[in-house]
């Protein structure tokens, strides 16, 4: 049961996040053209941010609030989390993406003239990709680099924040910032990842171009957070160990001194 309320929390996180930040991206980014109306890319950016902030403070609690296939994968780098519970977890983040993008594509036929795909007045539900697919015209081997080094940082930053030594209750608030961050950077490139779910929910709708490049967007993401998770775990945290003698945790017992009382 208490699995069951987990999934249920990572598939409407990973739904509310397509639905936000895709949502914004198709519905407001360009509305009205010839005003100032639209959100732009500063205004998606935000958006994406903002997802994951109120979600991480709604659902958190329930199931740490990955709503990222990355996510879960750096977490169970890091020990925090075990293999089937990672598995179902990431099964549902795909789910509730799918979802997100149908909720999506529901809204934006309601206008007249929508139509999917990546053609001149098609909308590409903001699938990521490199070449025609990204907005600034980069290439694979860019798409790659971006989104391996900001989903290295954006999981060496949930891992920091969320360990035990970090300040308690500024976890989403800074997990909602850096991917605003990630998102105001990497945009142009590849319209950002940094989740393989969020990825994938477009792709299925958009098809053709957009399904063959989705394997980018789940290996290099994928790659960078495994990497966070083993530096975060080997590396950067702190090595809890119990040193006889002092009925306490030390990080270090070489920093133990021998002779105080």
């Amino acid at each position: 049961m208490e699995l069951q309320r987990k999934l249920i929390a990572e598939l409407l996180g990973t739904l509310w996040l397509v639905l936000g930040g895709c949502g914004s991206a198709v519905l407001a980014a360009n509305f009205m053209p010839d005003t100032n109306l639209g959100i732009g890319l500063a205004g998606v950016s935000l958006a994406f941010g903002l997802t994951v902030l109120t979600a991480a403070y709604a659902l958190g609690h329930i199931s740490g609030g990955h709503f990222n296939p990355a996510v879960t994968l750096g977490v169970f780098v890091a020990r925090r989390i075990e293999a089937r519970d990672a598995i179902a977890y990431v099964v549902a983040q795909l789910v509730g993406a799918i979802l997100g993008t149908a909720i999506i594509v529901a809204i934006a036929s309601g206008v007249d003239g929508f139509s999917i795909g990546t053609g001149p007045g098609d909308s590409n539900l903001a699938v990521n990709g490199w070449a025609n697919l990204s907005p600034g015209g980069y290439d694979w081997v860019a798409a790659a680099v971006v989104e391996v080094v900001l989903t290295f940082f954006f999981l060496l930053l949930i891992l920091g924040v969320t360990g035990r030594d970090a300040p308690i209750g500024f976890a989403g608030l800074t997990i909602g910032l850096a991917l605003t961050l990630i998102h105001l950077i990497s945009i142009p490139v590849t319209n950002t990842s940094v989740n393989p779910a969020r990825s994938t929910g477009p792709a299925i709708f958009v098809g053709g171009d957009a399904l063959e490049q989705l394997w980018l967007f789940w290996v290099a993401p994928l790659l960078g957070a495994a990497l966070a998770g083993f530096v975060h775990s080997r590396v950067i945290e702190e090595q809890a160990v119990t040193v006889e003698g002092y009925g306490e945790t030390l990080v270090d017992p070489d920093l133990v001194d021998p002779d105080a009382p």
